[in-house]
């Protein structure tokens, strides 16, 4: 199957211009949201002409599998395959809201010179943070980028908690901050489109026993961007 990865920034802001093959690098990724978490982030630095997904294309089994429960094993197969760098998990389990982690990545002796990442929002549906096939900067200097979610469209956002994280079963795993409620009738039947597409974030209510939705609009509505990444070349 033809892996590409397609770039996908809402905003970016450079202090020095950047360039291809890189070799030692830092890189924070830091979320943006209110009441969002995000599952263990799959980190990337791989060969240009590969990808983990595509808006405008369907989701495939593995991307599936991590949009929906947070699965990223099978997708980090699929990129060590490549020969890609992978740093997996680097916050060392969820990523709260308003904080970061940061870490160390180096190429050196690679053709990998592109960099992606991916991780599930919670609590969603099939809502992921998609860093796809940045050109990795040369040039010593700080270079930031503001990342969008995507929905893989392989689910419908009901916004009910119902456990659900297995590909195919309905509902949200989790909410890890324990503020959603209860008794939604469902926010949402199936996607209109059945592709990976820019998500239109949670809608939410006010009723924490009853309403459309399990989740609260005061703490769990959100809006892209989601990430900011922040690259410091070394």
């Amino acid at each position: 199957m033809k892996k590409t990865f397609c770039a996908a920034l809402i905003a970016a802001s450079f202090s020095a211009a950047p360039s291809a093959n890189a070799v030692d690098f830092d890189v924070q990724i830091t979320n943006l949201s209110n009441g969002i978490y995000f599952t263990p982030f799959l980190v990337a630095a791989h060969p240009a002409g590969n990808n983990l997904f595509m808006a405008g294309q369907p989701a495939s089994a593995n991307l599936q599998a991590m949009a929906e429960g947070g699965s990223i094993s099978g997708l980090s197969a699929d990129v060590i395959a490549l020969g890609a760098t992978v740093v997996e998990n680097p916050a060392g389990g969820l990523l709260a809201p308003a904080t970061s982690t940061t870490f160390n990545m180096n190429t050196d002796g690679t053709s990998n010179d592109r960099l992606s990442f991916v991780a599930m929002l919670l609590p969603t549906n099939d809502a992921f943070a998609g860093l796809n096939a940045l050109e990795i900067p040369t040039e010593p200097g700080v270079y930031m980028f503001d990342v969008p979610a995507y929905d893989a469209g392989t689910e419908a956002n009901d916004e009910l908690l119902t456990g659900g994280g297995a590909p195919g079963a309905a509902g949200m795993p989790a909410d890890p901050g324990g503020l959603a409620g209860t008794g939604g009738s469902g926010a949402a039947g199936a996607d209109a489109n059945p592709n990976v597409h820019i998500h239109r974030g949670s809608l939410g209510d006010t009723d924490a026993a009853g309403g459309i939705s399990d989740l609260d609009s005061g703490v769990h509505r959100w809006l892209n961007p989601v990430i900011r990444v922040t690259i410091t070349v070394n």
